[in-house]
């Protein structure tokens, strides 16, 4: 476990804290680089933004938040319960929430850049919806993307998942074995790897990986990580890990 377990982070810079190791870094000790989606890679926790389509934004946000923080421990049942709220809202109404809500955050596409120039392979690993992850895959040239697939019933969400050769949702512990799974194809270790995100289910990747990063994170966290990015964007992670 590579997480750290006592609060110790010191500032490295403005907005920009380490912890248990020395700085920087070559971003050759590394092959793989994992991002979590909502709240990370993109502005928005997208279950929220399709809640919103219906009228019930403010319980599904409240939820959301509260297993973000970690106050609730079991993602997958807060997931499902989110997905109930969710039946009915249509195609098109995603469509919208993709438009005109979802932005890319700052930093993203130029830390994929250096990291895939140095000769890195970059993974998506959501506890978000493919209807949005694979766009953002296409978007940042990630390489490999892996999210839940909701269910779609003319033209509808049913507030169910369809089933996938791994499973059905991509919880914690599923982002965990994607990092692993995808480390032990390269041929690589674990540690070799950098983790990012801003969510208690990402701990269980970023606790796995060599490197834990957590982007403008929940404070649970940013005080296990090895790296926190309080303030800027993603990019500001190649103040730590230089090409």
């Amino acid at each position: 476990m590579l997480l750290m377990t006592t609060a110790t982070l010191t500032e490295f810079a403005p907005g920009l804290a380490i912890q248990g190791f020395t700085a920087p870094l070559p971003l050759s000790k590394f092959k793989l680089i994992a991002f979590d989606m909502d709240s990370t890679l993109i502005s928005i926790e997208c279950i929220d933004e399709i809640a919103d389509a219906v009228g019930r934004k403010a319980e599904v946000a409240a939820i959301t938040e509260a297993a973000m923080r970690g106050e609730i421990t079991d993602f997958k049942e807060s997931l499902r319960r989110r997905l109930a709220l969710l039946k009915g809202v249509t195609l098109a109404e995603m469509e919208r929430v993709y438009t005109e809500r979802l932005k890319i955050n700052p930093g993203a596409a130029e830390l994929v850049a250096a990291c895939q120039k140095a000769g890195m392979k970059v993974l998506l690993v959501s506890g978000g919806f493919t209807f949005f992850a694979d766009r953002v895959k296409e978007r940042l040239n990630i390489d490999f993307a892996r999210s839940n697939r909701l269910e779609v019933v003319n033209g509808e969400l049913t507030g169910g998942l369809v089933m996938q050769s791994w499973g059905d949702i991509c919880d914690g512990a599923e982002k965990r074995r994607t990092v692993l799974e995808m480390a032990s194809l390269m041929g690589i270790e674990p540690h070799q790897c950098i983790a990012v995100g801003d969510g208690a289910n990402d701990l269980p990747m970023m606790g796995a990986a060599g490197l834990s990063v957590a982007y403008h994170a929940k404070p649970k966290v940013r005080e296990q990580a090895m790296v926190a990015i309080n303030q800027g964007g993603l990019d500001r992670l190649l103040e730590v890990v230089k090409p």
